[in-house]
């Protein structure tokens, strides 16, 4: 992912434009998703989200190593993660398909959809992307720069997150079905070195931008109330701040789940502030296939490295950096949105 707008320039800004142009005919189309709005339950709901198991299983996506597009590790980890899901009761599809990157290389795709109570029209959609960032290029050491990142946090995590989720959700049923979607090819973005950037914003959240068009030729219906986003979820000193793509698509939305975590006594990690803006998987949900869809994200604004952290895209991106506590916050913010939703119907 990258941003968009910040309110701290970390880097040049780019293609900033289009999402503009968009925006202002946005306006003028209206959006004809049914409302998002519904009241979260002010007292805590649902099963304990186990931060150690959330641990474990981001753990055992990195003992494959880097998971970078078109490589041995990134294949055995889509048949870890599908299995887990399987494991747990729900219903898999693998939707292969050769996306291109930025520099022309094919790239072996596969977006992994796995769907609890998949015979229910009324569905909620959890994201997150589970490749590795194959090129270090913000690392503060120039020589890491083409090195693959660990992407424990940039990735892992938000896999971890579901997976601990979906195994709860085998013991504690909902009303809702909930579609829970592993993006393939989100962080093939030009990398900082490139010779050229421009347009590069279309070269990141390659599998989301595949999905959303296959959801819109397919004429699916219009099911999903809403959609979330886990970005970076497991990091040490984590503050989750309103992401404005967020704000703009889905505000009811961004209410709801910052609500829950202060409900469940995270506010202090979800503050009511805005962040930044960010090219994410996100975008092309709610863009495309019109699914008002919020991006979880980590904002860092004294973070001089980058505000996604002192390990976004970085060698660093290891295990040492994770922290149980914010994949505690996040995890049962999700718990806490999913069961105040099944209380409702």
């Amino acid at each position: 992912m990258r941003n968009v707008f910040i309110w701290k320039v970390i880097r040049t800004v780019r293609s900033v434009l289009p999402f503009y142009l968009f925006t202002f005919l946005l306006l003028s189309c209206g959006n004809t998703n049914k409302s998002t709005t519904v009241d979260v339950v002010a007292q805590p709901v649902g099963p304990s989200f186990m931060a150690d198991s959330a641990y474990l299983f981001c753990q055992q996506q990195c003992d494959f190593g880097p998971r970078t597009m078109n490589s041995e590790a990134h294949e055995l980890c889509a048949e870890w993660i599908a299995g887990k899901f399987r494991q747990y009761g729900l219903e898999v599809t693998l939707q292969k398909t050769d996306l291109t990157g930025y520099d022309g290389t094919k790239l072996k795709s596969t977006n992994i959809i796995a769907s609890y109570r998949p015979e229910l029209n009324d569905r909620i959609l959890l994201c997150a992307h589970w490749d590795s960032r194959p090129w270090a290029d913000n690392d503060p050491d120039d020589a890491n720069h083409r090195k693959p990142v660990m992407a424990a946090n940039d990735g892992a995590s938000g896999i971890a997150v579901m997976l601990e989720v979906a195994r709860l959700l085998a013991s504690d049923s909902l009303h809702s079905g909930v579609d829970f979607i592993c993006f393939d090819a989100e962080d093939w973005g030009t990398p900082q070195w490139a010779e050229s950037k421009d347009g590069d914003a279309d070269t990141w959240a390659l599998g989301a931008q595949y999905w959303a068009m296959q959801y819109v030729k397919q004429q699916s219906p219009n099911r999903y109330r809403y959609g979330i986003l886990l970005d970076m979820v497991g990091g040490e000193g984590a503050r989750f701040y309103q992401e404005q793509v967020s704000l703009y698509f889905a505000p009811d939305v961004v209410r709801k789940v910052w609500a829950a975590a202060e409900t469940i006594g995270y506010g202090s990690l979800f503050p009511k502030e805005e962040g930044s803006g960010i090219t994410d998987d996100h975008l092309p949900l709610n863009r495309v296939a019109r699914i008002p869809c919020i991006d979880i994200i980590p904002y860092y604004p004294d973070c001089d490295a980058s505000s996604f952290g002192p390990t976004w895209h970085t060698v660093n991106d290891d295990m040492k950096h994770i922290d149980r506590n914010t994949l505690q916050a996040v995890g049962q913010t999700i718990i806490q949105v999913l069961f105040s939703e099944s209380l409702d119907n």
